[in-house]
């Protein structure tokens, strides 16, 4: 309890200060849905960015430089996801580490009897049950840079610390409602499945086909088609658009389309 009160007087202690102009700018030019946010949902999401720079361990790898921008883009994409949830959420994320670029990540694996094979894996994320979340900053810079490109490396990681909230990588992150479970389970398994057919038949997915993977990587998977392609992932795969909606209690698509809107009335085609 002694805890929280502190947490808290922190919080309000950073959110008394005004937002930082420069930070403002990194929202408008690194995160390309933050035009399309209502009034509300930008304030929301500047506050959350605010506390969740200042609250985690922040580390540049293999000679990153740790600057405003890479912090606010990575928070901004994190907090994203937990506009309508709880930042708390998070909380046991304690170290966002970055490097310039994918890294190399060591592998084994047990052949028959006690062989061993080493190998290596190039990356450009990953997360860890035990606190932390590996980027690549070139990778997020280019995906919160261009507009519905499917792929987003931040929210994809952040999608697995959410799922991992109950304690293991399963694709079931904790529903707002007990209730919901059983639908949540029923629905990702039938879209799970039809994705690996359509993988496994060589077809082009709408989602990326490392989610055909495993049930972790597939919710990962549709978070990032979530945010990135709502309104196509709504006209394809409504059910599956339709859990995500009430988890995050978020309507991209809605949103998307207003954004869209909003701009063709201002080149002079309101239609």
């Amino acid at each position: 309890m002694v805890f929280g009160w502190l947490r808290n007087r922190r919080r309000k202690k950073i959110l008394a200060e005004p937002f930082p102009a420069a930070w403002l700018r990194i929202l408008e030019t690194n995160v390309w849905q933050y035009p399309g946010l209502t009034e509300a949902e930008q304030a929301k999401l500047r506050d959350l960015v605010r506390i969740f720079v200042a609250e985690k361990n922040w580390e540049g790898c293999g000679g990153q430089e740790m600057t405003d921008e890479v912090r606010v883009t990575v928070a901004a994409y994190a907090c994203l996801l937990v506009l309508e949830l709880d930042l708390d959420f998070y909380q046991h994320v304690i170290s966002i580490l970055v490097y310039p670029d994918e890294f190399t990540v060591p592998e084994k694996r047990v052949l028959a009897g006690e062989i061993v094979e080493e190998s290596e894996d190039d990356r450009i994320g990953e997360a860890w049950a035990e606190g932390a979340v590996v980027l690549s900053w070139a990778d997020a810079l280019d995906c919160g840079r261009h507009r519905g490109g499917g792929v987003n490396v931040v929210v994809h990681e952040f999608a697995h610390q959410l799922d991992v909230l109950n304690r293991e990588f399963d694709g079931t992150p904790p529903l707002r409602e007990p209730k919901h479970v059983p639908a949540w389970r029923r629905i990702m398994k039938t879209e799970y499945d039809l994705l690996v057919k359509q993988v496994d038949a060589g077809r082009t997915t709408l989602l990326d086909p490392c989610g055909a993977d495993d049930s972790a990587e597939f919710f990962a998977v549709a978070t990032e088609t979530f945010f990135e392609k709502p309104r196509l992932l709504a006209k394809e795969r409504p059910a599956l658009y339709g859990v995500l909606r009430q988890f995050y209690g978020q309507d991209p698509a809605e949103r998307q389309a207003r954004q869209s809107k909003a701009w063709r009335s201002a080149q002079g085609n309101p239609q």
